[in-house]
């Protein structure tokens, strides 16, 4: 957590992490989201205890659980007052396993038909390859994606985790410039 702050002091950048029990949540006061992983969706417990705080919730879906089951999550979480909700698609378990998980982008306009949140998309958790990344975010901006999270590294292969999923600050920007451009025809902001 100190090296967040650390980098948000020198950045002016929010923070969005991870809460994974609910006795951390004091440690939480600096963070401007608090994001509930997949592992996470459907522990009960810490969405309520989520409902009654007034942060902005990043909540992804579970890699098993439908649309509903998302939706109703989220229920949890606005039932405690909050409606500070952000809904994230981040894959789906499958049969085949070539793809960490398999990007649902059919979700992507379910969930904006079915609720008024915003919905962003997480294709670096979605295929587990880096190199499946830009197509993955373009797709999904295409679908309707409110916004993406994408993990970047300046050496992949180096990285202590997820390495294999994150792309270089080169490909990243070279990414943005052609979402942009698409986001500029939908009349998005990017």
């Amino acid at each position: 957590m100190d090296l967040l702050l650390e980098a948000k002091k020198e950045t002016g950048l929010p923070i969005v992490t991870e809460l994974m029990a609910i006795h951390q949540l004091e440690l939480f006061d600096e963070v401007d989201v608090i994001q509930v992983g997949a592992r996470n969706m459907q522990n009960f417990t810490l969405l309520k205890e989520l409902g009654r705080c007034r942060k902005p919730v990043l909540l992804k879906r579970g890699y098993a659980c439908t649309i509903t089951e998302l939706l109703m999550a989220a229920e949890y979480l606005m039932a405690g007052g909050n409606d500070r909700i952000i809904l994230c698609e981040r894959g789906i378990r499958s049969f085949d396993n070539f793809t960490r998980n398999v990007l649902d982008l059919g979700a992507i306009p379910a969930l904006k038909k079915k609720s008024h949140l915003p919905v962003i998309v997480d294709p670096s958790h979605a295929t587990g390859l880096a190199w499946m990344v830009p197509a993955m975010a373009k797709a999904a901006l295409a679908a309707g994606a409110d916004g993406l999270i994408i993990e970047v590294h300046n050496n992949p292969e180096a990285a202590l985790c997820d390495g294999e999923q994150s792309i270089t600050p080169e490909q990243f920007e070279e990414l943005m410039g052609f979402l942009k451009k698409y986001a500029d025809i939908e009349g998005k902001r990017i």
